[in-house]
């Protein structure tokens, strides 16, 4: 039986390759937990009468830097002024 350390004939640790493995499989079910988190916050917001679209979108504005959002909007308001939108 060949132990964890040694590699087979492709020089690959096995013990260290299943360590990374299994390290991703934990933070991929960490991480569905998460989202099963966040997806029932969501529904709380929504049974109190937040409309949940427009709270995504708040949430993504605030990962944004504040000049890369003025910039956007900039631009969107002259395509929409171009196009008799506003």
């Amino acid at each position: 039986m060949q132990d964890d350390t040694s590699g087979d004939k492709y020089g690959i640790a096995a013990g260290e390759l299943r360590s990374f493995i299994e390290r991703i499989e934990r933070l991929e079910e960490e991480k569905k937990e998460v989202a099963e988190q966040q997806k029932e916050v969501m529904a709380e917001a929504k049974g109190r009468g937040y409309d949940v679209k427009v709270i995504r979108k708040i949430i993504a504005l605030r990962k944004r830097d504040k000049d890369d959002i003025a910039e956007e909007e900039a631009v969107m308001e002259m395509y929409m002024a171009a196009l008799g939108m506003s």
